[in-house]
């Protein structure tokens, strides 16, 4: 745990895709929509995809974005870093990362988040490694969901991970391999500690599978609009086969719903639930592989590239909320953190000339959003589905 940053508190999320009930063999067989590849606005339709995404409904109690639907995750746990961790992957003591791919990107491109010397912080855990920890550990914590491989089989784990071309075009599928009171009396005491995650995999003698998830992006929480607390927030990726058992833990989520990724975007259109705009964001991207297998391979083979570093920098305008993104040509160069939301009268926001760079996401109220980008997504990532916009209107565009 990093305790010197000023601004966040270090988090990690999972965005969990899993083929859906209709199987992932039953995409040919499912009633193509009658207009052809798209429904309803410009996303694809939910027959498209054969694959589910989990979003949590926060409780209204919740002191971070109440009754939101999010991705399962939160705020990394001291335990996460615990050296005691180093016995539980001590047949991955020899290997990097505990057997996790490296990334291209340099180290001084790369996220603080997982750039950090975490051993100048007194922990022998790499960001890498405690980050997925902590995904993993809070998905079980909120959903039941459980991902864990058996050190039984460790040694061909260890051959797949230096075979990672192999690995890579394998779903996942080995979740909740427990009876279900194992699965419970595991998951009471995992809520009630977090370091009882690790007594866990000791004595059930497994390990969090830490390889199944892809390094997917870093969002950090902009100044000034959800509350004093705010996160440095490592985004994670995992596909698995089949949809797992879930259950809500009735405490910080009250639901549970998996959807298509365009059912929950329509879904937030209509007004039928909430989400945050890296949610939005996010599940415009995964719009562009309405396939599980596709999905995987990109995510799988993209995460070599490693992630950009985004800190929204929000500014109002005409009672509406525009959030710039790196690579905007409004984006300030030196963003530390210090943004606050600002309105936009400086005289380069009124200029509406140059539209070449446009990464913003325009919020009109808390459930209509557009997003505006012109700009070549970093590290081969993706660019989200977005509708087709008409020009700017010189009134009221920036």
């Amino acid at each position: 745990m990093n305790t010197a940053l000023k601004h966040w508190k270090e988090a990690a999320t999972l965005i969990l895709a899993a083929g859906n009930r209709l199987g992932v063999d039953a995409l040919s067989s499912r009633t193509p929509p009658v207009s052809g590849c798209y429904g309803r606005s410009h996303l694809p339709h939910k027959s498209r995809f054969d694959y589910d995404v989990l979003l949590l409904k926060r409780s209204s109690k919740s002191g971070f974005m109440p009754n939101a639907y999010v991705f399962p995750g939160g705020m990394v746990d001291s335990s996460d870093f615990s050296s005691e961790w180093l016995d539980i992957f001590k047949s991955f003591s020899d290997s990097p990362n505990f057997g996790l791919r490296g990334v291209k990107q340099s180290a001084e491109t790369r996220p603080p988040i997982f750039a950090t010397d975490r051993l100048k912080l007194g922990s022998p855990i790499p960001g890498e490694v405690a980050f997925r920890i902590c995904a993993l550990r809070e998905t079980f914590e909120e959903s039941g969901v459980l991902m864990v491989v058996p050190q039984t089989e460790e040694e061909s784990l260890l051959k797949s991970t230096e075979d990672r071309c192999a690995t890579d075009q394998i779903l996942h599928y080995k979740v909740n391999d427990l009876c279900s009171n194992e699965l419970t009396k595991w998951r009471a005491l995992v809520n009630q500690n977090p370091s009882n995650f690790i007594r866990m995999c000791r004595e059930l003698q497994v390990l969090p599978n830490i390889w199944a998830l892809h390094e997917w992006g870093n969002w950090l929480t902009p100044a000034g609009r959800y509350g004093v607390t705010r996160f440095d927030t490592a985004f994670f990726i995992c596909c698995l086969q089949e949809t797992p058992h879930t259950l809500q833990d009735q405490r910080e989520i009250v639901r549970f719903q998996w959807s298509t990724p365009s059912e929950i975007l329509q879904s937030y259109e209509a007004r039928e639930l909430w989400i945050a705009p890296p949610q939005f964001y996010e599940l415009s991207r995964m719009c562009r592989y309405p396939l599980l297998s596709d999905l995987h391979k990109f995510a799988s083979q993209r995460a070599r590239e490693g992630c950009e570093h985004w800190l929204p920098v929000v500014l109002t305008k005409d009672e509406q909320y525009i959030s710039l993104l790196p690579g905007d040509k409004l984006y300030p160069l030196n963003s530390s953190g210090e943004t606050v939301v600002g309105k936009s009268t400086d005289p380069q926001v009124e200029d509406r000339q140059d539209d070449s760079a446009l990464h913003r996401i325009r919020i009109s109220d808390p459930y209509t959003v557009t997003l505006q980008i012109t700009i070549t997504p970093k590290y081969n990532h993706l660019l989200p589905v977005v509708g087709s916009a008409a020009p700017p209107d010189s009134k009221s565009e920036l």
